[in-house]
């Protein structure tokens, strides 16, 4: 009777123990949320090679990515508008159709003129303030950028991640190119032939106004990608921007050089 005894008292502590294994196993199984990732911030620079102001512009944008970096203040040099130059047989011009398409979209009333992260048109005098307020706010989403290049086409994969609650919007990527030598228009009124251009816009990767896209706090979302170069394009020049927007302004942008 007394084994028989011990040997029911020892299940129900083998049980008890179980049962304790049990919920501390759950205790384990708590949601983490992902760790808070800095904004980094978009200057679209509404520029022009007739345009005598835009140089100062320039400026500015070079003293901003010189004091926060050009990863963490990613700008593109959209050429367009009545100050742009689409270019002929003896001279390089640096605008495009779709940077038109651009200008025309923001309503951009005179040049430079430009607009941070989607959140509307600026002065470009404004700019250092504006940029200083962004760059104290977190991304609800992450963005990892692969660029490679052939030699004939440009590839590479983005993967969004989310950080803050749900996101919903669009993910676009562009091509930019650096270090063309062009004319430009300078602030005394005379004609540089030998000015040098960064992060001018080539082309819209995956559409004029980017794909849709959606992704969950915790959860990524891929999206492989390709284009091919123009042989106006020098390809060690090149960078791929990549940034996720919506109707309340970007989210997040990253830049990656090929």
């Amino acid at each position: 009777m007394r084994n028989k005894l011990l040997y029911i008292l020892g299940a129900a502590l083998m049980l008890l123990t179980a049962c304790s294994t049990q919920v501390d196993e759950e205790d384990r199984l708590v949601y983490v949320k992902p760790a808070a990732v800095g904004k980094n911030v978009l200057i679209v620079d509404f520029t022009g090679q007739r345009c005598v102001n835009c140089p100062n512009a320039t400026d500015i944008i070079e003293q901003l990515q010189k004091q926060y970096g050009p990863d963490t203040v990613v700008a593109v040099g959209m050429h367009s508008g009545p100050l742009g130059f689409k270019g002929n047989a003896r001279v390089v011009g640096l605008a495009t159709d779709l940077g038109d398409t651009y200008y025309n979209y923001w309503d951009i009333e005179y040049q430079p003129q430009g607009v941070i992260d989607y959140l509307g048109k600026s002065d470009y005098l404004s700019w250092t303030g504006i940029v200083a307020a962004e760059l104290q706010k977190t991304a609800p989403v992450d963005i990892k950028l692969t660029a490679t290049t052939d030699g004939s086409a440009v590839s590479g994969k983005v993967t969004v991640s989310g950080i803050d609650g749900a996101t919903t919007g669009k993910l676009q990527l562009w091509l930019v190119e650096d270090s063309i030598t062009a004319m430009q228009m300078m602030p005394d009124g005379s004609a540089n032939a030998t000015y040098l251009h960064n992060h001018v816009f080539r082309a819209a990767i995956n559409g004029d106004w980017g794909q849709d896209i959606t992704v969950a706090e915790g959860a990524a979302a891929d999206v492989d990608y390709t284009l091919p170069l123009q042989t106006a394009w020098v390809a060690k020049h090149l960078s791929v921007i990549a940034f996720v927007y919506n109707s309340t302004g970007v989210k997040q942008v990253v830049r990656k050089h090929l």
